[in-house]
């Protein structure tokens, strides 16, 4: 595992129980957004958190929280010329003395306009505090409520979406994640552009009459339908490798990021897949073949992490790469037991799938990571949920039996079949090996008369290439 690399930027996270969110789902989300910033490469530095009946339209805190948001970053604390619209109901108590709480002002979304209102923090020296370089709101921010508290912390701020896409663009490696990434961070960016520069510049490109917004945005628009040629290009070939191997028995891994789907495909197939403990360390799908090898062949498949609240944009973006957990016979929904939220991650994991309508397959809940727990919590899960595997992915002893699992699993739906392979097509023996289990073998006059387990498919698709009617 690589070192943490020293003097990292640091961030503060943002949230807001609102009404509805116990204490502890809004203390997950919360651990769960430090984890996505941590991911990010920034070192979490503070947490501000507020009870509030509702977001605020225009910078999501009320003010007194705002302030000292800004005590935290060396921002001015305000919208610069803001003008108070008017005084919640929070504020007239305190006022009044009957009760606690912060106070709000909404505010118009101006152009900024420095020097009315000291700047909050300005007391405190540069030397004893480091100025935060992120502000990351566990909330979907719109354009202005963003671009409000930038100008009140006077640093960058991304909503929970916009953490998650940065970390898709980091860790996209394969051309089709990179387009795909690329695809999610347009449409987050287009509606968030704001105008910059001199309105009267001409720019190259630039129709008559069009603003440089328009123009930017027009050149979103452009980019994205490119994008989304080159991915139709990209699906169509993962289509012809699909329907080259269709009929073989493919199991998925789906799951929640960090549940330990890398850790158990390499375990699985002996692949040398990426392991790490971060959030979201595979984008890509693996396919490998179950190691040892079972007759038919088995193939593995790794698929991306879900989260809780993902941008429907990536949902859909990674619609294709998610395509083979849809065409999977089985699927295992692994789950990190020992993590206290896992029934949250399974729901949202079910509920993707569902989306994606990959719930008709066979599926099976696989309990991960129960070395962390003792055997009175593993009995409680046992009574919770009675057909679930519990194993841990480093146990070779549960990896085994798992593997046992999924090959007897496969192999309730083969059937017995006698074919005769002529000599001119006697390449077919070599991949009935591979695609059946072959009970005998026979060199006849007119060919090899094999004896096999397979596959309905499987046998459908040799049938036709002997020119058998099936």
């Amino acid at each position: 595992m690589s070192e943490r690399p020293a003097n990292r930027p640091t961030a503060i996270l943002v949230g807001v129980q609102l009404p509805g969110v116990g204490d502890t789902e809004y203390a997950a989300d919360l651990a769960e957004l430090a984890r996505l910033v941590d991911t990010l490469g920034y070192d979490v530095t503070a947490t501000l958190s507020q009870r509030r009946e509702a977001l605020s339209k225009s910078v999501v805190l009320g003010e007194g929280k705002l302030r000292e948001l800004a005590e935290l970053t060396g921002g001015r604390g305000y919208v610069p010329s803001a003008v108070p619209l008017r005084k919640d109901k929070a504020r007239q108590r305190r006022e009044d003395g009957s009760s606690e709480g912060d106070d709000e002002v909404e505010f118009d979304d101006f152009e900024e306009d420095d020097g009315q209102v000291p700047i909050v923090g300005k007391d405190v020296p540069e030397d004893s505090k480091k100025r935060p370089g992120l502000v990351a709101v566990d909330h979907e921010l719109g354009p202005s409520q963003a671009r409000n508290l930038e100008k009140a912390t006077g640093v960058q701020v991304l909503d929970r979406t916009g953490v998650i896409v940065e970390i898709f663009h980091r860790h996209a490696r394969s051309r089709e994640a990179k387009l795909q990434v690329e695809l999610a961070r347009l449409a987050y960016v287009a509606p968030r552009l704001r105008e910059t520069g001199n309105r009267s510049e001409r720019q190259a490109g630039r129709g008559a009459g069009e603003t440089e917004l328009e123009f930017d945005r027009r050149r979103i628009r452009d980019r994205m339908a490119e994008i989304r040629r080159e991915l139709e290009a990209v699906h169509r070939e993962q289509d012809h490798r699909r329907e080259h191997r269709a009929g073989q028995p493919t199991v998925a891994l789906v799951g929640y990021t960090n549940a330990g789907k890398s850790s158990l495909m390499r375990a699985l197939t002996g692949s040398e897949v990426l392991v790490a403990d971060q959030l979201f360390a595979t984008l890509d799908t693996t396919v490998r073949a179950l190691h040892p090898e079972a007759h038919p062949r088995i193939l593995v498949s790794d698929t991306v992490g879900f989260i809780k609240k993902l941008p429907h944009d990536l949902v859909a973006s990674f619609r294709s790469t998610l395509d083979e957990a849809r065409h999977a016979g089985l699927l295992l929904f692994l789950v990190d037991a020992s993590d206290p939220t896992f029934r949250d991650q399974y729901a949202v994991t079910r509920e993707v799938i569902g989306e994606i309508g990959a719930n008709h397959a066979a599926s099976r809940l696989i309990l991960n990571k129960v070395d962390r727990l003792d055997e009175a919590q593993r009995e409680e899960l046992r009574i919770e949920f009675p057909d679930a595997i519990q194993m841990s992915a480093i146990d070779k002893g549960d990896v085994a039996r798992l593997h046992a699992t999924i090959v007897a699993f496969f192999g309730q739906s083969l059937i017995e079949a006698e074919l005769l392979i002529p000599w001119p097509q006697h390449a077919l023996v070599g991949q009935l090996h591979g695609e059946a289990q072959v009970l005998s073998e026979v060199h006849e006059e007119d060919g090899t008369r094999v004896r096999v387990r397979i596959e309905p498919e499987t046998l459908k698709r040799v049938r036709a290439a002997l020119g058998e009617e099936t």
